[in-house]
């Protein structure tokens, strides 16, 4: 198991179900959307981010982000990191059906997948957010992640090959980027992508 020096905070039971089986750290949850109704709860967050921070992992879909939204609304940047399972095609066991959009939660990625999001921030492992980030605003313009016709498009694509949710923002994606990969990782994720009438950037 991993331990972790702060709680980690998810949507359902079943995603900190899964978790508890894999790190050492406090697992709660939002409720799913009623945390958008719960101020006890979002009080609680608030004053767990003072103490020492929180990470954040929540589905890679709409509803996913919505709650990412409303956490990043009340608790301050320097306080919360945001982790993201990759948008992966499928249906959890326990479901009968596949979610609206078709990808699985938290609770159906594998182990190791999921223990990679959090293996960096272990205790006694280095932690990538002590190192300044690394990939500017400005690098995402002159790569044309942003700013051009079809930077959208190229973000999608950046996203995919890191194994990101492909619904971030812009300033989403930058933060993810700098926390869990290099510049280097990065630019090579960059050349591997291929969009029709457009190298990537990353020739630098």
């Amino acid at each position: 198991m991993l331990k972790l020096d702060r709680p980690v905070i998810v949507e359902g039971k079943y995603d900190r179900l899964r978790l508890l089986n894999l790190l050492d750290a406090p697992i709660l949850t939002t409720d799913g959307f009623r945390i958008f109704r719960n101020a006890e709860k979002r009080l609680l967050f608030q004053r767990l981010a003072e103490k020492n921070g929180l990470f954040v992992l929540t589905d890679p879909d709409g509803g996913g982000l919505l709650i990412r939204n409303l956490l990043r609304g009340i608790i301050s940047p320097d306080k919360i990191i945001h982790l993201y399972v990759p948008s992966v095609k499928g249906r959890e066991h326990r479901k009968k059906a596949s979610s609206k959009e078709g990808l699985l939660g938290v609770e159906g990625i594998d182990d190791e997948t999921l223990m990679d999001l959090f293996r960096p921030f272990a205790v006694g492992r280095s932690n990538r957010q002590t190192v300044p980030s690394s990939v500017s605003k400005t690098d995402f313009f002159e790569d044309g992640l942003s700013g051009k016709p079809d930077s959208s498009l190229l973000r999608r694509l950046l996203a995919e090959q890191l194994r990101l949710p492909v619904n971030l923002s812009s300033n989403a994606l930058l933060e993810a980027i700098n926390l869990l990969y290099s510049k280097e990782e990065y630019r090579e994720a960059l050349r591997r992508i291929e969009t029709p009438g457009q190298n990537s950037g990353g020739q630098k």
